[in-house]
C-alpha cells in the first residue's frame, strides 16, 4: 500500500459526487459535474494525475507496471472482521484494487545514458495515442475551456509497413496523392475518384452523388472492392484512414466487419480533421509533454469549478446504509468516512467478495443492483515502448506507422499501430525518440510476439536479442535502423465500464488510436448523473470566442 501522508481531515465531507482516478473519463466527468455547480472530490490513490493515461519519467513508469502487475494475495480462509462505521447506522463493504498488466518485460540496454536522462522522459502508460483535429475530445475541449491548459504538435506524417522493411507514406490528400512515389497513375486516378465520391457523399448538397443505402449497409471492404480499388489502396483506407483493427478479409478471423456506412463515417473524421486547423500539418496531433497532459487539463478546469483533489489517497470500503444497503459512501485510507450521492470508480476498483458474507440478503440484493460489475474482456491489448537513438524515418521526428494484418507475418490476425515522438514533444532527450505500440491479442504471447516482430522490422536490436528474435524481416537493413537503448513490453486487459444507479465504472484504457470512446462513456455517464442539463453550458461562450481565436486549440509548429 501507498505510504500516505499525514492529510488533515476533509472538509467539508458531504459531496454530490466522488470521483476516484483521474483518467480521461473520470476527469472529463468531474469537470463537467463541477461545471454544473455540483460539489465533487476527486482521488487518485496514486502520487500523479492521469491513472491509466499518466505520462511518466522511466523510472515511475517501471514502478507503476511492476506495483500493478502483480497478482493480488489469495483470499484468506475465512474473512477478517470488517471494522465498523463511525454511524451505528451503516455496514462497510471492502474493495481491492485488481491488477489490468500482466507479462511485464522492461529491458535496458544502455544504463549509463539512460539513468542520466531518466527523468526527461515524459512516456505515456497506454499509448499509443493520438489526437484527431475534428475529433470530438477536442470539441469537448474547447466546450469547457480545458483547451487553455494544453498545447499540441502535429504528427508530420503517417506510413504503411510491411515485412520487407519499406515504410509507404499514407496519401491522404489531393497533394500527396500526387507527390506520392509508391502509387501508379492508375492507381493515383483511382484513389482520387474514390475521395471524390466520398466528399460528395458527404456534402449537404442533395445535388451530388450519394452512396447509395444498399452499399452504405454492405461491408466497407466489399464497397471498396466495388470501387476497382487495387489490395494496396484498399490497405491504406481501412488501416491507416479507418483505423480498423481485424482482417476486414477473413470472416473467419474478424471479430468486427465494418460497415460502408461506418466506413464512410471515419474517413469523414480523417478528412474533416485534415484541414480543421490552419497550422496542422495533417489530420493528428500530440500533446506537449505527452497525453497524461490531456486528463489534467480537465482536472485544472475541474479545480477552477471548485472540485476538491486528493492525490496519494486510495478508498478502502464502501458505505451502505445497514437497513436498505444503499450507498451512502465510502472511507478513505487515512480512516475518514466521507459521503455523497453517487460515485464514479477507476476500473482497477471492485467490491471484495470475502466482505459479502456479512450482508444480509436485502444488503446484497441492493449491492447487486448498485455496484457495477466491470466486466474484463476476454481480448487483451499488447503494449510496447522503446526508447531508440535515431528515428525510424529519416529526417521525420513524430509519426504514425500501421501494419495491417498478416503485414509482418501470416499468422498476425490484428492491425500493429506505431507511434513515433521525438524530443520537440518534450517527451523524451534530443537525438532520441520514443516508440510506442499496441496490437489487439487474445493470450500475452500472440500479443508479444506481434510486438517483437514489428519492433525488429523498425529497429537494431542489440546483438543477443537478434538472436532470440524469431520475427520474418524480408531484407534487413540493420545498419541503417535506430539503436535500441530501452524496451518496456506488457499486456493490459480490457474492462468494460458499467453505469449504475448510484455508482458508476469507468473502462480502462481501449484499444483506440484516439479517445472517442472514452469521451463517450464520460458524456453518457453525466447525461445519467444529471438527466437533460447540457454538457459545460455555461462554457459555451468559451467555445464560441475560442473557434474566432485561431480554432481555439495551441498547435506548435
Amino acid at each position: 500500500m501507498i505510504d500516505l501522508p499525514p492529510y488533515p481531515p476533509l472538509d467539508p465531507s458531504n459531496y454530490d459526487l466522488i470521483v476516484v482516478g483521474t483518467g480521461v473519463s473520470e476527469s472529463v466527468s468531474a469537470a463537467a459535474a463541477s461545471s454544473s455547480g455540483s460539489s465533487v472530490l476527486h482521488l487518485d490513490p496514486n502520487p500523479f494525475y492521469g491513472s491509466h493515461f499518466a505520462s511518466l519519467s522511466l523510472p515511475d513508469l517501471t514502478s507503476f507496471l511492476h506495483s500493478n502487475s502483480a497478482s493480488p494475495p489469495p483470499p484468506p480462509s475465512s474473512p477478517p472482521p470488517l471494522p465498523p462505521s463511525s454511524s451505528h447506522d451503516l455496514v462497510s463493504v471492502d474493495i481491492f484494487h485488481r491488477s489490468l498488466y500482466s507479462s511485464v518485460e522492461i529491458s535496458s540496454f544502455d544504463s549509463e545514458i539512460l539513468e542520466e536522462h531518466s527523468r526527461r522522459f515524459n512516456v505515456d502508460l497506454c499509448g499509443p495515442r493520438v489526437v484527431f483535429c475534428a475529433d470530438e475530445s477536442i470539441n469537448l475541449m474547447l466546450k469547457s475551456g480545458a483547451n487553455n491548459y494544453v498545447e499540441f504538435k502535429s504528427i508530420d506524417a503517417s506510413f504503411v509497413g510491411d515485412s520487407s522493411g519499406e515504410l509507404r507514406s499514407v496519401p491522404d490528400s489531393r497533394a500527396a496523392i500526387f507527390k506520392s512515389k509508391s502509387l501508379t497513375l492508375l492507381e493515383k486516378n483511382l484513389l482520387m475518384k474514390f475521395f471524390k465520391l466520398v466528399q460528395s457523399h458527404l456534402a449537404s448538397d442533395d445535388t451530388t452523388v450519394k452512396i447509395s443505402e444498399e452499399d452504405m449497409e454492405s461491408p466497407f471492404v466489399d464497397f471498396l472492392a466495388k470501387m476497382r480499388l487495387p489490395p494496396k489502396i484498399k490497405s491504406i483506407i481501412l488501416y491507416a484512414i479507418a483505423m480498423l483493427d481485424y482482417d476486414q478479409d477473413n470472416m473467419e478471423t474478424c471479430r468486427h466487419l465494418l460497415k460502408t456506412k461506418e466506413g464512410i463515417d471515419r474517413l469523414a473524421l480523417y478528412i474533416k480533421s485534415m484541414g480543421r486547423f490552419s497550422n496542422a500539418l495533417g489530420a493528428l496531433i500530440y500533446p506537449i509533454y505527452g497525453q497524461g497532459e490531456l486528463p489534467q487539463a480537465f482536472c485544472r478546469r475541474a479545480a477552477v469549478k471548485g472540485c476538491i483533489y486528493v492525490l496519494r489517497m486510495p478508498i478502502t470500503a464502501l458505505l451502505l446504509d445497514k437497513v436498505s444497503g444503499a450507498y451512502k459512501g465510502v472511507r478513505l485510507a487515512s480512516g475518514q468516512e466521507i459521503f455523497s450521492q453517487k460515485l464514479i470508480l477507476d476500473p482497477c476498483i471492485t467490491v471484495g467478495l470475502e466482505s459479502l458474507s456479512s450482508l444480509t440478503d436485502q444488503q446484497n440484493e441492493t449491492l447487486s443492483v448498485i455496484v457495477p460489475k466491470a466486466m474484463i474482456n476476454t481480448q487483451k491489448i499488447a503494449r510496447g515502448i522503446c526508447v531508440i537513438r535515431g528515428s525510424v524515418k529519416a529526417d521525420i521526428s513524430n509519426a504514425l506507422i500501421v501494419y495491417p494484418p498478416k503485414s509482418l507475418f501470416p499468422e498476425q490476425l490484428t492491425a500493429i499501430r506505431v507511434l513515433q515522438l521525438g524530443s520537440g514533444l518534450a517527451v523524451c532527450p534530443a537525438d532520441m525518440h520514443v516508440l510506442y505500440l499496441s496490437t489487439l491479442c487474445d493470450s500475452d504471447d500472440q500479443g508479444i510476439k506481434a510486438l517483437l516482430s514489428a519492433i525488429s522490422n523498425l529497429i537494431r536490436l542489440p546483438v543477443t536479442e537478434n538472436c532470440q528474435s524469431d520475427s520474418v524481416v524480408e531484407n534487413d537493413t540493420s545498419e541503417a535502423k535506430p539503436f535500441l537503448l530501452w524496451r518496456a513490453l506488457y499486456v493490459q486487459a480490457l474492462a468494460k465500464g458499467e453505469f449504475g444507479g448510484t455508482i458508476s465504472s469507468m473502462p480502462s484504457p481501449d484499444e483506440n488510436l484516439n479517445y472517442s470512446e472514452m469521451v463517450e462513456s464520460a458524456v453518457k455517464l453525466y447525461e445519467q448523473i444529471m438527466g437533460s442539463e447540457e454538457l459545460f453550458k455555461e462554457e459555451t461562450s468559451v467555445e464560441n470566442t475560442a473557434e474566432e481565436n485561431h480554432g481555439g486549440v495551441e498547435i506548435e509548429n
